[in-house]
Parts: C-alpha cells; sequence; structure tokens
C-alpha cells in the first residue's frame, strides 16, 4: 500500500515533468490542429504547494505552537 508521503513525491515528480514540457514548448500546431499546454504559474504554484505537504509530513505534521498567557506583575 502507497503511504500519503510517496503519493504526494508521485504527483510532485508528474508536475515537474510538465513543467518542463511546458518550457520545452507551451504550444504547437501540426497542420490545422493545435495543442497549447497548461499554465505554467499554475504548475508552479502546484509544485510549491506539494513541496510545503512533503516537508511537513517528513516533519510527521507536527507544528509547533506557543500560547502565552498574559501576566499582570
Amino acid at each position: 500500500m502507497i503511504n500519503r508521503k510517496e503519493m504526494l513525491e508521485k504527483r510532485l515528480d508528474a508536475y515537474y515533468k510538465a513543467e518542463m514540457a511546458v518550457l520545452t514548448g507551451q504550444s504547437y500546431q501540426i497542420g490545422t490542429r493545435k495543442l497549447t499546454r497548461a499554465d505554467l504559474s499554475e504548475i508552479r504554484k502546484a509544485i510549491e504547494e506539494l513541496e510545503t505537504e512533503i516537508s511537513n509530513a517528513d516533519s510527521g505534521g507536527k507544528r509547533k505552537v506557543f500560547r502565552g498567557l498574559p501576566r499582570d506583575l
């Protein structure tokens, strides 16, 4: 069974491949047919989000929260 971190890494790899495809040619035409690839900014946004999720998964998904109590001294 695949765990969440492995799934996120596979998705990230797919986004890296998509980014490279867009960088090597945003659109092209063969005869009367035209293909336009996805928006590069959306791909990069998804990459950043996945990298953050993977980083959080590496740290156990735990975030440090600090609470302070106001005191009148």
